[in-house]
């Protein structure tokens, strides 16, 4: 058995290349256990731990926090030879010892990241604090000690602007974003939606389908399941490009935008054409929880072939979002509003309206293709009620 194993990162998904180093729960020297987590990475999807392969010694580190690795490059070395006992430390004055100091102060609990937030301490400011916690982490007290001494003797002369870096999150989407928009030409359409009916239902039946799926009936549920169904008469809409090959999916795999603390997550409704609206439901609720306290799994954010943004739960009426690489078209809602609209026997009546985009690869899809996609799905959210 070979004494040493070269840990390098792992394939974390069907499109993912590559991830940056959030932090390392070991240090060079540390005993670890088989599958015990060593470090997290970051990728635009989710965030994911990386397990020790085997028990050990974590004998060198070759990537450090904030570093961006490709799929395959090294890691860390680890020594599994029999007897092998953690490194001594090291002299207080060793610059080894004071890197490693440096990595552990960077990482900060949920917990201070808000204290820092109200107190209005910026990120650039957290060099300044005296950090007393264990291994020379941040804590709570060394926040408030802090904001305490600066209220008492404040600055003469503040800065206008604040230099924040970009989380390993922030900078993964941001990549991928631009590497869509600047490779896929974007174009858009809009449509208006009537979900009077639809919203009638939700009230009408809430309480009955809360008591037998454990989830709630909402809009989202329903617009799903429209957009599963269109599919099936537009399926050009749920493939993706390779060079010049266009890879039909038999498969809905549908992607749900979530906003989280540190961006923008997107879990995945598997399968969704076979489910049923309780069944979507129940993975809109569960997929949304899971995003939102950071237990997603690399596995619920793989494999989506179209994606939907619900930007309307801010008020916002029409968003024209980007899409999600390599995928080659993403669904947005707006705002649900109230008009005055005539009806077919031109009556005046109120209404519930929503608006709908669709923005599409127009290397793959062509504008009267993509509204044909929009009539179709707008007819499945006006008239598909049943539950």
């Amino acid at each position: 058995m070979q004494d040493e194993i070269k840990i390098t990162l792992p394939k974390l998904g069907e499109s993912i290349v590559s991830a940056t180093v959030v932090q390392w729960f070991k240090k060079e020297g540390d005993q670890v256990a088989l599958d015990e987590p060593l470090l997290e990475v970051s990728t635009d999807k989710v965030n994911s731990e990386i397990p020790s392969p085997a028990a050990g010694v974590l004998k060198k580190i070759l990537a450090q926090p904030d570093q961006e690795l490709q799929v395959g490059e090294p890691l860390a070395i680890l020594s599994t030879k029999a007897g092998a006992s953690p490194a001594k430390e090291a002299p207080k004055a060793a610059h080894s010892h004071q890197a490693e100091s440096s990595e552990q102060t960077d990482f900060l609990s949920p917990s201070v990241m808000r204290l820092l937030k109200d107190k209005g301490i910026g990120l650039s400011d957290i060099d300044k604090i005296p950090h007393t916690g264990q291994g020379g982490r941040l804590t709570k007290k060394d926040v408030e000690d802090y904001a305490e001494k600066k209220q008492a003797c404040p600055q003469r002369e503040r800065l206008d602007t604040e230099r924040v870096k970009m989380s390993a999150m922030r900078k993964a989407i941001a990549d991928n974003m631009v590497r869509s928009f600047y490779e896929a030409p974007h174009a858009s359409l809009i449509t208006e939606v009537d979900v009077t009916a639809v919203l009638k239902i939700i009230q009408e039946e809430k309480q009955s389908f809360l008591q037998k799926h454990s989830a709630k009936l909402t809009i989202t549920a329903f617009v799903a399941r429209a957009i599963a169904r269109a599919l099936e008469a537009y399926p050009l809409l749920n493939a993706s490009l390779d060079g010049d090959m266009i890879l039909m999916k038999r498969f809905v795999n549908l992607g749900i935008a979530v906003s989280v603390d540190q961006g923008v997550m997107v879990p995945v409704i598997k399968h969704c054409h076979e489910k049923s609206l309780g069944e979507i439901a129940v993975q809109i609720t569960a997929l949304a929880e899971k995003a939102r306290s950071h237990r997603l799994s690399p596995q619920d954010v793989q494999e989506g072939s179209i994606t939907m943004t619900n930007f309307g739960m801010t008020g916002t009426m029409i968003g024209i979002p980007i899409i999600r690489y390599p995928e080659v078209a993403i669904v947005g809602l707006g705002a649900i509003t109230k008009k005055a609209a005539v009806m077919p026997d031109d009556t005046i009546a109120p209404r519930s309206v929503m608006m709908v985009s669709l923005t599409f690869d127009h290397r793959v899809i062509d504008g009267l293709y993509g509204c044909g996609f929009l009539n179709e799905l707008k007819k499945h959210l006006e008239q598909d009620l049943a539950l």
